[in-house]
C-alpha cells in the first residue's frame, strides 16, 4: 500500500495511472515486477509510433491504435466472465489481453499518452469510455468494443442497451474524470466483486485504498465499518459508522446503521 500512497499523494495531473494501477495489483501479486509492465507499455507505444502517418489527425491515430491493440495484439473485452477479478488488475489484463472497459481504457490511455496524444476517461454509468482531450472533440472511444468510435447520440444508445430502457443522457454522463476518480472506479469494481464473493479481507483492502484517494468519502467509511463489523472488529466498526452518520445523518440507510450501532453498544 505504501507504493500506491506515494503515487497518489501528489497533484492529480502528475499521478502515473499505470504505476498506480500496478500498485493496486501488488495487493494480489506481491512479487509483481512493475517496471516490466511499464516497459511493455513503452514498447507498445513505440510500435504504434512506427505505424502513424505523417499527418497525425486524431482519427488516424485512433485507427492506428485500434489496429495495433485489437487486430495485432488481440485485446478483447471479457464478455464471458466479466466479474473475474483478474479483469481489474492491469498486469493480468496485459498478460491475458482481456479485460473490462476501465482496464482496457487504461491501457489505451497510457499508450496514447506516450504518443503525445492525450486522452481522458469518461465515467459513463455502466460503461467506461475515453475521448481525445481537446475542446469539442465530439467523439468517444469504446476500448471494450475494439476501439469503436461513438458520437454523443451513440452514447445515449449504449446507455439504453446497458439498462434495457431509454436513458436520457445527462452532461455528467460524458464528463471527463480525474486520475483519482478513474482509480476509484477500478477499486469500487474490485470491492463489489470481493463483497459478492464474501472475501471480506480483500474487500477491505480495496476500501482502504479508496479512502487513501478520498479520505472523507462517506459511503466508503460506511462500507469499511460494515466490513469491520463482519470481521469482528467492533470498535473500529463503531468509529466508521458513527462518522458516516455524522456526515450523512439523513441517508436512506441511516436508520439501519443506527440499529446496528445500538446492537454493538449492547455487545450483541
Amino acid at each position: 500500500m505504501d507504493n500506491f500512497y506515494r503515487e497518489i499523494n501528489q497533484p492529480d495531473d502528475q499521478i502515473d495511472l499505470a504505476k498506480a494501477a500496478l500498485y493496486i495489483a501488488e495487493e494480489e501479486y506481491p512479487d509483481l515486477e512493475t517496471d516490466e509492465y511499464l516497459n511493455a507499455l513503452d514498447v507498445m507505444a513505440d510500435e504504434v509510433e512506427e505505424r502513424l502517418p505523417a499527418e497525425r489527425y486524431p482519427l488516424r491515430i485512433i485507427q492506428s491504435l485500434n489496429q495495433y491493440l485489437y487486430d495485432d495484439l488481440g485485446y478483447i473485452g471479457n464478455t464471458d466472465d466479466y466479474y473475474d477479478p483478474r479483469n481489474s488488475f492491469l498486469n493480468e489484463v496485459m498478460d491475458r489481453r482481456i479485460g473490462i472497459p476501465i482496464t482496457l481504457s487504461l491501457i489505451y490511455l497510457e499508450v496514447a499518452r506516450r504518443l503525445d496524444f492525450p486522452m481522458v476517461g469518461i465515467n459513463m454509468p455502466g460503461h467506461f469510455l475515453i475521448r481525445p482531450n481537446f475542446e469539442e472533440a465530439g467523439i468517444f472511444v469504446d476500448a471494450f468494443n475494439r476501439g469503436e468510435i461513438l458520437f454523443e447520440q451513440d452514447c445515449e444508445a449504449r446507455l439504453a442497451q446497458i439498462y434495457g430502457h431509454p436513458v436520457r443522457r445527462q452532461p455528467s454522463f460524458t464528463a471527463s474524470v480525474s486520475s483519482r476518480q478513474l482509480l476509484a472506479r477500478m477499486l469500487r469494481n474490485l470491492k463489489l466483486i470481493y463483497l459478492n464473493r464474501s472475501d471480506l479481507p480483500k474487500a477491505q483492502a480495496a476500501v482502504e485504498r479508496l479512502l487513501l484517494l478520498f479520505p472523507d468519502a462517506p459511503t466508503e467509511l460506511r462500507d469499511r465499518g460494515l466490513i469491520y463489523y463482519q470481521l469482528g472488529y467492533w470498535s473500529k466498526a463503531v468509529q466508521d459508522l458513527d462518522l458516516y452518520l455524522a456526515m450523512l445523518p439523513n441517508a436512506e440507510d441511516a436508520p439501519a446503521i443506527r440499529r446496528l450501532l445500538e446492537q454493538l453498544s449492547r455487545g450483541t
